[in-house]
């Protein structure tokens, strides 16, 4: 008989914002495929689980395994009635990948349930002091991915769209993607901020407005994994960062 997968997200990294769902599945499983950006905390959990760990991670250029690896690994182990765990950071269907791997285990009648993560492209500005949404501020936000496997994006109507723009994966593409928006018509002074290492306790915000911010960032040498929210909230940090406190973290500032 047929094993299991579960395709879950494992939030924007620490343990406290793993969901109780994904910490029973973990404790359960066989088999745990997972990715580089879970978390050093979560890589120590996962160390204390009954399950062999294969490590799959993804970094910009730097593959361990092929996606294409992945899906055929996810389908041995459930075909030998494992329960197979596919560890995402954030949330799996959040520019994880994990709907092409959910179409793949489907078209190979390969049961499978999705446990949603909190996606760092909420948790990260809201631990940062953005909320990404505020009724005084634009009234839409759109999640982009800073690399696209191929050029979709309508970057002219983006630009114009009065919304906050929120990019994960761009740190690599930072320069080439705020040209397209001032090309297009962006606002210039636009605030910017990058958040690095995000809900951690090595979390750096980085802002300067968006004609200015790709060399503060170079010269500050910001690297993934970083969330990059583009618009008027981010304003709003000056006021509620000085007061905002977690248990247990204090997130580094710039």
């Amino acid at each position: 008989m047929d094993g299991k997968v579960y395709i879950v997200g494992a939030g924007p990294g620490g343990l406290d914002l793993l969901t109780k769902r994904a910490e029973k599945v973990l404790k359960e499983a066989d088999v745990i495929l997972y990715d580089e950006l879970i978390g050093d905390d979560l890589k120590k959990f996962l160390k204390e689980t009954k399950a062999e760990l294969i490590d799959v991670g993804k970094r910009a250029g730097k593959h361990k395994k092929r996606q294409d690896e992945i899906n055929r690994l996810l389908v041995e182990y459930a075909k030998r009635g494992k329960k197979v765990v596919r560890l995402k950071g954030g949330d799996p269907f959040v520019f994880g990948r994990g709907g092409e791997e959910a179409e793949f285990l489907a078209e190979h009648g390969i049961t499978f349930e999705v446990v949603p993560g909190i996606s760092s492209a909420i948790a990260v500005p809201a631990y940062a002091g953005i909320p990404i949404t505020h009724r005084a501020f634009d009234p839409a936000v759109v999640f982009i991915t800073g690399r696209e496997a191929r050029e979709r994006l309508n970057w002219e109507a983006l630009a114009k769209l009065n919304a906050t723009i929120v990019i994960l994966m761009g740190v690599s593409t930072l320069r080439k993607n705020v040209e397209r928006l001032l090309k297009h018509g962006k606002d210039p002074n636009t605030p910017v901020a990058i958040i690095e290492r995000g809900c951690t306790k090595d979390q750096r915000v980085i802002v300067a407005p968006l004609k200015e911010i790709a060399d503060v960032a170079e010269k500050g040498g910001v690297k993934a994994p970083a969330v990059i929210v583009i618009g008027d909230v981010v304003k709003l940090r000056d006021k509620l960062a000085k007061f905002l406190r977690f248990d247990e973290y204090d997130g580094g500032d710039s």
